[in-house]
């Protein structure tokens, strides 16, 4: 439940942090994912094989904290089916730049605009300039999808 402010409701303080670590991709083919993300720049931070049935690579996006594993035997979903992954940037024209001098197909910019309760993507950045307010999405080669968001200005408390 949510208030009008967006604030939860009836919260408590933390107890003990919890951070993302980890989110893990479906792929079909783990060679191939891993030659698109490291394309991207991503550092590879580790890669185990036991066996047949379990490969597992870890890989981490630049200046981020929270990194991917994909392989064989760590998921049930079907390849592609990781949708809407956010990936948070300071200049969204400079990462798309980034992305399609690296052969990745990119999104152009576009913005949400909301009426009525509903949500309509309009191509194009937000006239107003809004941090959190500027988007574009790419795919790796399974389909998993990504959404790159522009971040100028942190929210209070993020």
């Amino acid at each position: 439940m949510s208030t009008e402010t967006g604030q939860a409701a009836d919260v408590t303080q933390p107890t003990i942090d919890m951070k993302l670590e980890v989110v893990v991709l479906p792929v079909a083919d783990v060679d191939r994912a891993l030659a698109f993300y490291r394309g991207l720049g991503w550092r590879l931070d580790a890669e185990y094989e036991a066996g047949p049935t379990f490969r597992i690579v870890q890989l981490t996006p630049p200046g981020s904290a929270c990194s991917v594993h994909f392989g064989r035997g760590l998921t049930s979903a079907s390849p592609g089916s990781a949708q809407g992954t956010y990936l948070v940037v300071t200049d969204l024209e400079k990462a798309r730049e980034d992305l399609l001098s690296r052969g990745v197909e990119v999104s152009g910019v576009y913005h949400n605009v909301y009426d009525s309760g509903a949500q309509e993507r309009v191509d194009g950045p937000s006239p107003d300039g809004r941090s959190y307010a500027n988007f574009a999405t790419f795919a790796d080669p399974d389909g998993n999808t990504w959404v790159l968001q522009e971040v100028t200005q942190r929210a209070p408390g993020r």
